[in-house]
């Protein structure tokens, strides 16, 4: 049977310009789920993956109105919480779909860790935006007090920026691993994972931000998927994105996405990332990897859609 691993992306827990209330954030939820329970009715064992970057802003939020009352967590802590939370409205809405469709898949969701180099250049540059946005005194008050780097928003105000180190490894690959080949359907490495450095035989938390995609490739390569399937709320990548022209793509060589991402005119925070993740999973022994619409999640498996990166 093959193997897929799915890159959810942010869209598949709120839908863009979408109030973030439980209802609309459950029923993004049940949308993908009735994507994944089709692919898997077409016969794929799967490993699913998603964002959290939405979800983890608000916990910081709710976390920095209650501060006067409860100490707050360290943002590895975040990430975790938010992991537990996307997890049980993925394993809930996917169990639901088969049950309706007289079909019975496992499915469980594995809280990740994601191994990173403790001299990764990002932890000396700070880029990644977290949390909420501050006035320029407060945000002073933040750096002194908590240590926090904090810089410019382009929409107002300042935020506090965390590294975005580069993942090298999934600690609960061989687990996953298992559990896909036995049929059950895996909900692992949300957000990326929690990063973790190797402290000796002990793997210590760090403040900051994996980037999903770029997880989802590892993830995918290390559980022997032969596809990765990357969906989010377009239907193909672009050439010349946000021009009056734009070119979508039906098929990239891993060369080609080179010198697309070379090009720069892929966003660093939106398609780059996923290009990239597409060209490493190709580069490391994966037959394909996709990127596509999740309305058209198995069209785009199928090569009916999307763009198809291959070597």
């Amino acid at each position: 049977m093959d193997r897929v691993a799915i890159a959810l992306g942010g869209n598949a827990l709120l839908r863009q310009g979408q109030e973030d209330t439980f209802e609309n954030v459950y029923a993004s939820a049940r949308v993908a789920a009735e994507r994944v329970v089709d692919i898997a009715a077409a016969g794929w064992e799967i490993v699913v993956t998603h964002g959290n970057g939405p979800q983890v802003g608000r916990i910081l939020l709710q976390q920095e109105a209650a501060s006067g009352w409860v100490s707050p967590m360290p943002l590895d802590v975040c990430g975790a919480q938010s992991q537990g939370q996307i997890g049980y409205l993925l394993q809930a809405t996917i169990g639901d779909v088969f049950f309706e469709r007289g079909m019975e898949r496992p499915v469980v969701t594995i809280l990740t860790l994601t191994r990173v180099r403790p001299d990764d250049p990002a932890f000396q540059d700070p880029t990644k935006p977290v949390g909420p946005f501050y006035e320029e005194d407060e945000a002073a008050k933040q750096a002194s007090e908590r240590g926090w780097a904090m810089k410019p928003d382009p929409h107002g105000g300042y935020r506090r920026v965390v590294p975005s180190p580069a993942p090298y490894s999934i600690v609960e690959t061989p687990v996953i691993r298992g559990l896909v080949a036995d049929g059950v359907i895996v909900i692992a490495s949300g957000g990326g994972g929690v990063p973790v450095i190797e402290d000796g035989p002990r793997l210590v938390g760090v403040e900051g931000v994996v980037d999903k995609d770029l997880a989802a490739a590892i993830l995918a390569r290390d559980v022997d998927a032969s596809v990765l399937l990357i969906l989010t709320d377009v239907p193909r990548v672009q050439r010349g994105f946000g021009t009056d022209n734009p070119e979508e793509l039906d098929r990239l060589t891993v060369a080609q996405a080179l010198e697309l991402l070379a090009s720069g005119e892929l966003g660093s925070g939106s398609m780059g990332p996923k290009v990239r993740a597409a060209v490493n999973f190709v580069e490391g022994g994966g037959s394909r990897a996709v990127i596509g619409d999740l309305d058209q999640a198995l069209a785009a498996l199928a090569g009916e859609g999307g763009t198809t990166v291959v070597a």
